[in-house]
């Protein structure tokens, strides 16, 4: 059960105002030149300046906490919290400094983020830090979902953050011609690339048992189950032989007990550029005799990479406790999805699916529930 959620986004603070804004239509993506050397972008950034990991990372797990009404300390606790690129930016201004500060290097290892989680609510359970490009969130969530249900913990943090904006990740996107120039346009005939955001989502995972006998608040949803797979067909840019897009797909829905009419709305990666946004319009329209409402958040919060996924979880279970499906935030007028959700849609949802697919051939889906 999904009892705790925190989020941190481009869009707001917290869960509550992001999730306002979204069914608002708002987007937080601007024209922003941060780094004198490079062009002015549009990108998503949660303050006036790109932020450390940490900035984002421990309100949003203060959030969690709040919400699932704990507090520290957990000691009993699991953490499960990945990212795509860590402490990145730390490292790119350490390479230009004249020294590096003693030890400052081990506090910006990868695995870091996860353990500043451990810290922070006194935990003594088990600790990872997955990566798994951009399919990172969802596998972070997955993981901590597995350790519950085997039974080796009764509670986990689970979620993924990223801090993007950096100089050379900005060049990177650059050089593969993958950065959109005005704006984020998921599913639109005239999407023109990625937009880099920032942003964190963590949320309390915790067995049925463990929630009723302290009397926990009602649960946001369930993880019903998951599918993964590695195509490796490019470094890059989607198989369009969907074979390992496929494979995530059909496993998700058989380890979770659903049939694909059983799916209402699926969170879509929803990238806005053309490979991707084609491969799951492709995906949808070959696995799917009766298409589920679909729309992405990403016109709205940016491209947050390893953290897209738990955020677009986290999405998906306001979704299921609202019943309200969001927006396709950047439609522009010409959808490539015959029911893409260009508008806030009252609906009778009980199972959701949120999709993320990452750079090296990287899938995964994920079935959520009320």
């Amino acid at each position: 059960m999904v009892s705790g959620l925190g989020l941190v986004t481009a869009l707001g603070p917290t869960m509550e105002t992001t999730w306002e804004r979204l069914l608002a239509g708002k987007s937080a993506i601007v024209l922003r030149q941060p780094f004198r050397e490079l062009p002015l972008r549009p990108m998503a950034l949660v303050g006036q300046q790109p932020a450390d990991l940490h900035e984002l990372l421990e309100p949003a797990v203060a959030a969690a906490i709040a919400a699932a009404q704990l507090s520290p300390p957990l000691p009993d606790c699991g953490v499960v919290i990945g990212s795509s690129r860590s402490f990145q930016g730390r490292w790119e201004q350490l390479a230009q400094a004249a020294a590096w500060a003693e030890h400052a290097w081990l506090d910006s290892l990868p695995h870091m983020g996860a353990i500043s989680v451990a810290r922070q609510i006194q935990a003594n359970g088990p600790v990872l830090a997955p990566m798994a490009a951009c399919a990172t969130g969802l596998m972070a969530i997955f993981q901590g979902y597995e350790l519950v249900r085997r039974g080796q913990c009764d509670r986990v943090l689970v979620g993924a953050v990223e801090a993007p904006l950096t100089p050379l990740t900005l060049a990177g996107f650059e050089q593969l011609g993958a950065l959109a120039t005005t704006g984020c346009y998921p599913f639109d005939q005239q999407r023109e690339g990625l937009v880099l955001g920032e942003g964190a989502a963590v949320l309390v995972l915790e067995s049925e048992a463990a929630l009723m006998e302290r009397g926990g608040p009602p649960p946001y949803g369930c993880i019903l189950g998951a599918g993964f797979s590695a195509d490796a067909y490019h470094r890059t840019a989607p198989d369009p032989a969907q074979v390992g897009s496929q494979l995530a797909l059909k496993n998700c829905l058989y380890y979770s007990g659903l049939s694909p009419a059983q799916v209402g709305y699926v969170h879509a990666h929803g990238t806005g550029t053309r490979l991707n946004d084609d491969h799951e319009v492709r995906l949808l329209t070959e696995g799917f005799s009766s298409l589920p409402w679909m729309s992405s958040t990403k016109g709205a919060t940016g491209h947050t990479l390893g953290a897209s996924g738990a955020i677009g979880a986290a999405v998906c279970l306001m979704a299921l406790r609202h019943q309200v499906l969001p927006p396709n935030v950047g439609f522009c007028g010409q959808s490539i999805y015959p029911n893409l959700v260009t508008e806030p849609t009252p609906t009778a949802l009980e199972a959701a699916l949120c999709l993320s697919f990452g750079f090296g051939g990287q899938n995964g889906v994920l079935a959520l529930g009320r």
